[in-house]
């Protein structure tokens, strides 16, 4: 599948999906405490997407069962929320969600902390955080796709972290994933695609703490570090234009 250039119209509902989705986020935050369970807050994300007039994107996407990924600690992405898993201080969480608005997708990603957490854990945070920023000054027309990854992995390095390879972003526009596959690392061979105005990609660094190498579970959903390090997830969806990027999920 090529990678589609949006047309005017569909970046406009891009962006009304984005805005949605950055408000769900930041109602999201307030909620993150010890004692409440990920279920709790998949119930709240629905609640909340859906009164906004769109649809979760993950619920049912292929045989996903919620709304939103709640992953806790040394996992990485894809948490199924349950009644069993309680947030505890100390723990930190990591949110993933996505809407569709009229037809459009947009996808984004939090790590927080629950109550007081360690200054390691907050880096971890704020590393994962500021290396998306770092990938996205890259993101511009007539740049190659790698640059951006080479800009992720470069900062995650060089702040003792690592970047998952197993997991990358991805395009994103009337369906979830589309073409490109966006690594937060350099591949070994190549440039990537040169980047053009009207694309639309989910920008998405997956960080631990310790070794990138992980494993997914028994569920077949959630992916765990192998070392059992902590894991942070910072995503953002994302439009190249004539000069820099704008990002469409965050108000």
């Amino acid at each position: 599948m090529a990678v589609t250039i949006k047309s005017q119209r569909e970046i406009e509902l891009m962006r009304d999906a984005g805005k949605i989705l950055a408000e769900v986020h930041e109602r999201l935050a307030e909620i993150i405490a010890p004692g409440i369970t990920s279920l709790d807050i998949d119930r709240k994300s629905e609640e909340w997407i859906r009164a906004a007039g769109c649809i979760p994107s993950f619920k049912g996407y292929a045989g996903y069962p919620a709304s939103i990924c709640v992953s806790i600690n040394d996992e990485v992405v894809h948490g199924i929320p349950t009644e069993e898993h309680h947030l505890f201080e100390g723990d930190i969480v990591s949110l993933d969600a996505g809407v569709i608005y009229k037809g459009y997708q947009s996808d984004a990603a939090r790590t927080h902390g629950v109550g007081e957490i360690d200054s390691e854990a907050k880096r971890l945070i704020e590393v994962t955080k500021e290396s998306f920023f770092r990938g996205i000054e890259f993101a511009r027309a007539g740049n190659h796709l790698y640059d951006i990854s080479s800009a992720i992995q470069q900062y995650v390095e060089s702040q003792g972290f690592s970047v998952v390879r197993d997991l990358v972003g991805h395009g994103i526009g009337r369906e979830m994933h589309e073409e490109p596959e966006i690594p937060n690392f350099k591949p070994k061979f190549g440039k990537g695609i040169r980047l053009k105005p009207g694309m639309t990609l989910a920008i998405e660094p997956m960080v631990n703490a310790g070794g990138y190498e992980v494993w997914i579970l028994e569920d077949d959903w959630t992916v765990v570090t192998q070392d059992g390090s902590n894991a942070a997830h910072y995503e953002n969806t994302i439009l190249i234009t004539d000069g820099d990027p704008e990002i469409l999920s965050l108000n």
